[in-house]
This record gives C-alpha cells, sequence and structure tokens, in this order.
C-alpha cells in the first residue's frame, strides 16, 4: 500500500501522517496505554477548576476501540486522532476509547494544542477538512432520514469573540464589506465556492432543502466548508435582514490560518461544535 493510500485509510482522503505527527511533537511527548485501559469515557467532561483538561490523541502504535451507546464504532488505527471534537469544542466525550492493544500515543490538552498550531499552522487546514468532510457526512443523514431541525429551534452561531472580529476588519480594511439587503440569496446549495464570509451585522440563515440548518450572526461565518475542500456549496445562505458581510478568498483564508492561531482555533472549534450539534440531531 502506498504512504498515500496508508493515509486515506486511517484517517481519510488528504489526511497526511507526517504532517500529524510533527504537530502533535511539537507539544507532546510519547507514553504508553495498556490493553484494556479506558483513555476516556462516554459523557465525561473537563473540569479545569480539578485540573482536569479535556486532551486528544494521535495513536502512535496499537488499536484503540470507539463506542457510544452501547454500540461499536470504527476502531483507530495507527497514525489516526481521536478525542478531538470535546477537546476543540470543550463539550462531554461523544464517545468511550480503550485501548484494544498496547497503545502508544501522543496526548495535546486545550493549551499545548494552541502552543502546536503557532508551530505547525497547516495541522489545522488538514483537520478542518476533516471535520468538514464528518459535516457532511452528517448532513446528509439528516436530509436522508427528514431529521433537520425546527427553524424555531435553531440557534444563532458566533465564531469569533468581538476582539478578534474586531483584528480581522483591521487586518482586512484594504477589504471592503459586501451588502445583502434582507431576503437576499447570498450563495445558493451546489455551487462553487471561491469565497466564505464573516457576518459583521446582520443575520443569515443557512438552508438545506426548505429547512434552516443554522443561523449566523455578528462574527459568524459561512462559506468556508466549500473553500476548504473544493466541493460544492453544501448548502444555501440568504440574508434574513440587511447584512454587512466580509468576503475572505481562499489565498486570504490560509494566511490568516498561518498568521493568525486564534482565527484557526475559533474555526476548528465553531467546525467541532457544528459537527456535535448536528450529530446529536441523528440520535
Amino acid at each position: 500500500m502506498s504512504e498515500a493510500a496508508a493515509n486515506d485509510a486511517v484517517q481519510g482522503a488528504g489526511w497526511n501522517i507526517e504532517v500529524a505527527r510533527a504537530f502533535f511533537e511539537s507539544a507532546g511527548k510519547p507514553e504508553s496505554v495498556a490493553a484494556g485501559a479506558v483513555i476516556f469515557a462516554e459523557q465525561q467532561k473537563a473540569n479545569r477548576l480539578l485540573f482536569k483538561r479535556d486532551r486528544m490523541y494521535l495513536l502512535l502504535e496499537g488499536e484503540v476501540a470507539l463506542s457510544s451507546n452501547g454500540r461499536a464504532l470504527p476502531p483507530v488505527l495507527a497514525g489516526g486522532i481521536f478525542g478531538e471534537m470535546a477537546s476543540i469544542s470543550h463539550t462531554p466525550r461523544s464517545a468511550t476509547a480503550t485501548a484494544k492493544s498496547t497503545c502508544r500515543v501522543i496526548a495535546l490538552d486545550d493549551r499545548q494544542f494552541q502552543q502546536a498550531l503557532r508551530a505547525k499552522p497547516e495541522f489545522a487546514l488538514m483537520l478542518m477538512h476533516l471535520m468538514i468532510v464528518r459535516l457532511r457526512e452528517v448532513v446528509t443523514q439528516l436530509v436522508d432520514r427528514d431529521v433537520l431541525p425546527a427553524d424555531a429551534a435553531v440557534k444563532e452561531a458566533v465564531v469569533f469573540e468581538p476582539k478578534l472580529l474586531a483584528e480581522l476588519k483591521g487586518e482586512l480594511d484594504a477589504t471592503p464589506p459586501v451588502f445583502y439587503d434582507a431576503k437576499k440569496v447570498i450563495l445558493r446549495e451546489g455551487q462553487t465556492g471561491i469565497l466564505m464570509y464573516v457576518v459583521l451585522e446582520g443575520r443569515v440563515a443557512i438552508r438545506v432543502g426548505g429547512a434552516v440548518l443554522e443561523r449566523v450572526g455578528p462574527g459568524g461565518v459561512f462559506g468556508e466548508m466549500a473553500l476548504i475542500d473544493a466541493a460544492p456549496r453544501a448548502a444555501s445562505a440568504v440574508a434574513e435582514v440587511d447584512c454587512s458581510l466580509l468576503a475572505i478568498d481562499r489565498r486570504t483564508f490560509l494566511e490568516l490560518m498561518a498568521s493568525k492561531p486564534a482565527f484557526g482555533v475559533s474555526l476548528l472549534t465553531a467546525a467541532a461544535e457544528r459537527a456535535g450539534y448536528m450529530a446529536s440531531r441523528l440520535r
């Protein structure tokens, strides 16, 4: 099996084991896990007051079993990562991870993750791609099962806190905002994506078919999925009220990922939270 094929078999297309290992080694050290040991348990949550922080893991050797609600999930093989969703989004664990054999792992908590991101920003893009692939799969299942959330139940998504949003506006001051009147279509499902958008003012509804999947308010983003994986737009975006948006192309996006770790962390956190929320609809 070629190296590329091995990467795909472990984590999916676009996954590079060497990039992942360099990222984890930049801030963490290998450790052993005994066969049968529970690495983390479903619904477990970190408590920083008790100095318990969520960690994400890169599996160097061995095999890790995953289960959720008593159901076995595909195992983690050497070269794969696990535990990243809860670690990034600070939400309870959605599965239990158990060492099927003696394993060697490198674990990073949230502080080490940000430290590594400053040294190896290319990993953030690869991880974003992985999360987006998973999110597209969940959205497809939601549509197929007709279990999209009711319109009134959809919360407004915010990615960038006011301070970071102001910094982005300052760094991109040469890029004037774009404006959309209420009820105008900003992008359509199935289109090729060349821009992502940050909402400066207003509110945007993200729709799949006739259902509202998400609402995006000031500090929120949309359109980043197609920008990262070059796949057609998974949803449409419509201005619910008059909107002011910051448009970001792929080149600028990559520059921000490399130069501003907080930008990448915020996007990863939003992707993890979105994927977790959508997955909860399936359950």
